[in-house]
């Protein structure tokens, strides 16, 4: 029947297209990458910013005051530095390199070993907080991704069992009507409609069409008579069913 393959393949159809959207949902997962790169981006501010610290407190010498050009870059650097503060520990340490600055660029040897120890924490700090970053978006995306997963199978096996149960008690009792139908039209006028674990307007349906093939079987038996008079040639024929099903001529 064209209803039940329509029925069959809706439902199908439904199916495919949930797990279309459970594939789709993890795509936007791993489109989550773009907002870890943000954080990344701004942890990598801090930390370039700390190699050029130590890069120029490197060119300069030991005991060595800092020429204006290198001071000047010094100052840059540390300024991007302290306006890209992205965690907490950072700020006891920024507050202590700007204090300690004029003496090193006045070339205090004291004062600059502990600015290349605070510039060292602070990258660590920086390194530290990407790699966590990272972690957590492994983390997030891979517990995003099973929970796609599952809630995939979940849809998958409702659709399944959707569609068993249609087929129980839409399709088959649909399909039986149009057997019964069918035969009767070819002449089995003893079939009826039968099946079992039947719900209860299909029951009822059946029972129907049981009674009006029944009625149609004995109106059929009362018109032929006790000796099985037949209608004559050329005279239509009796039969309530008997033209079912066939095109209308004139």
């Amino acid at each position: 029947m064209r209803l039940a393959q329509a029925v069959r393949v809706g439902a199908w159809i439904l199916v495919g297209l949930n797990l279309l959207m459970a594939v789709g949902a993890i795509g936007i997962f791993n489109r989550m990458a773009p907002a870890i790169a943000v954080i990344i981006e701004r942890n990598e501010r801090s930390i370039n910013a700390c190699v050029d610290m130590l890069a120029i407190m490197a060119a300069t010498g030991s005991g060595s005051a800092f020429p204006n050009a290198e001071a000047e870059a010094f100052r840059a650097a540390f300024t991007r530095a302290r306006d890209n503060v992205t965690e907490p520990q950072e700020a006891e340490i920024l507050d202590r390199m700007a204090r300690l600055q004029p003496a090193l660029f006045r070339g205090d040897a004291a004062v600059r070993g502990s600015m290349i120890d605070d510039t060292r924490k602070l990258d660590q700090i920086n390194r530290e907080a990407m790699v966590r970053a990272d972690r957590q978006a492994q983390q997030l995306g891979r517990a995003g991704a099973w929970g796609v997963v599952f809630m995939a199978l979940a849809v998958f096996l409702a659709g399944v069992l959707f569609i068993r149960s249609l087929t129980a008690r839409v399709v088959r009792p649909l399909e039986e009507i149009h057997a019964v139908m069918t035969a009767h039209r070819n002449g089995e006028t003893l079939r009826r409609c039968s099946g079992a674990d039947l719900s209860q307007d299909v029951a009822a349906v059946f029972t129907g069409i049981n009674e009006l093939l029944d009625q149609v079987q004995a109106l059929h038996s009362g018109q032929a008579g006790p000796g099985g008079f037949q209608p004559a040639a050329g005279q239509p024929d009796s039969h309530p069913l008997a033209g079912a099903g066939q095109p209308r001529t004139g």
